[in-house]
């Protein structure tokens, strides 16, 4: 006899468990309506979300766009330059700068310095074994101020005329 009320006592404790999952798996419940005369201060259902458009679709050949993170850059003379590591755009998303890793051996001695976008030459860039020219001497980048992270930064340019990019605080 105890074993039956302890059967009939958890069978009614999980009837009422599986309703309460039920319930909550089907969403809130509404409020059923009063017999108040003053409309609900709230909607009582959340508004339809808008169904997003779908997004635009732009096809690119292969041989027509190349990324040039990690590219080679040379001289107009074939010396090695380094390689671009990071490119830096204004906030209308058009790119100003390349920063180049120059000098140095496996890392070490090397120094990164930012040049004019319209410096730099894509030519064939079809492989990765192609390289990128630069319009300026090693000398010129050599001397250039080295790239840092969160400080001002100087770009050097091959014509010498270079826009200057100002932001409004």
């Amino acid at each position: 006899m105890r074993a039956t009320r302890g059967l009939v006592f958890l069978a009614i404790t999980l009837a009422g468990f599986v309703a309460a999952v039920s319930r909550a798996a089907d969403g809130p419940t509404l409020p059923q309506a009063s017999q108040d005369p003053q409309p609900p201060s709230a909607p009582l259902a959340a508004p339809l979300k808008e169904v997003a458009p779908p997004p635009s679709v732009t096809i690119i050949g292969a041989a027509d766009a190349h990324g040039v993170l990690g590219r080679d850059v040379r001289s107009p003379t074939d010396e090695n330059m380094g390689h671009i590591v990071d490119v830096i755009v204004d906030r209308a998303g058009s790119p100003r700068a390349a920063i180049i890793d120059f000098g140095g051996f496996l890392g070490v001695g090397s120094r990164k310095i930012a040049v004019d976008w319209n410096a730099l030459h894509f030519g064939r860039i079809a492989s990765k074994s192609d390289s990128i020219t630069l319009e300026l001497t090693k000398e010129q980048v050599s001397a250039a101020p080295e790239y840092k992270e969160g400080a001002p930064i100087v770009v050097l340019g091959a014509s010498g005329n270079l826009r200057p990019l100002k932001f409004d605080p």
